[in-house]
Parts: C-alpha cells; sequence; structure tokens
C-alpha cells in the first residue's frame, strides 16, 4: 500500500525531471468562502426544488383521483412534517430565485469586486429568510 502510494506522489515537471508531488491539506483546513458555500446551497437547493415539485405533483394528482384522496393527502400536508417539508421547499425557492437575481446581477458585470461580492452574497442570505417569513406569515393568516 505504502509502494502505490509512493508512487502516486510521484510526477515529471517541464525539464522531465522526477519530482515529489505536495500533499493537499484537509477540507477541513480550507475556510469556505461565503461564494462558495452560496454555490453549493445553489444546487442543492435546485435538487430540492426538484424533489419538492414531486410533492406538488402527488398533491394535484390527489386532487384529481378522488376527495378522499385529496383529503389524505391535505392531512399530511397539515402534519407536522408535511409543514416541515413546505417549509424547505418554500425556502429552497426563494433562495433559488434569489441566488439567481445575483448570478444575472453578477453576468451583467456588476458586483464582481470583492467587497460587493460579499455583500450581495449576504444579501442573498438575509432576503431569503425575510421572504420566507413573510411568504409563511401570509399563508398562515389567510390559511
Amino acid at each position: 500500500m505504502r509502494d502505490v502510494r509512493d508512487a502516486l506522489m510521484m510526477a515529471r515537471n517541464s525539464d522531465g525531471k522526477l519530482v515529489r508531488r505536495p500533499l493537499s491539506p484537509h477540507v477541513q483546513v480550507y475556510r469556505w468562502p461565503i461564494s462558495m458555500a452560496l454555490s453549493i446551497a445553489h444546487r442543492i437547493s435546485g435538487v430540492g426544488l426538484g424533489i419538492g415539485t414531486l410533492l406538488l405533483t402527488g398533491w394535484l394528482a390527489s386532487a384529481a383521483s378522488s376527495e378522499q384522496g385529496f383529503e389524505r393527502f391535505q392531512s399530511f400536508l397539515g402534519s407536522v412534517i408535511g409543514l416541515f417539508l413546505l417549509f424547505c421547499w418554500s425556502l429552497a425557492l426563494v433562495f433559488h430565485f434569489m441566488s439567481g437575481l445575483r448570478h444575472l446581477w453578477m453576468d451583467m458585470g456588476r458586483g464582481l469586486d470583492e467587497k460587493e461580492y460579499e455583500q450581495t452574497a449576504l444579501a442573498v442570505l438575509i432576503c431569503t429568510g425575510v421572504l420566507t417569513v413573510l411568504i409563511w406569515l401570509a399563508g398562515l393568516i389567510v390559511w
């Protein structure tokens, strides 16, 4: 095992001379910049939206199937687990939307310097939290 690892550590430089490759530090050594965290979260929220859309599709299919099936699905959505899933779906939707707006802003060549880059990332997180809470407050008041 040690011989294989040593062999993988060897490389050739531009002169063709054998050199030992440096070891990369572990992931825990790196400090995650907010832009990297938002990029990863944007991808995860996209997957979550796809999964949440299956929940919406199930809701619509139950409405089309029968009144009893729809009522069962509605009672599931009204349970703690159902409300949690709906909250996560709405959070992913708002975050993905806000992050998409940020990307459109950057595609226009704006907000690319380090200070604005950090500020817009923070604005995405703040707006996501505020808008999600406002949506749920409006939904609970009407509901």
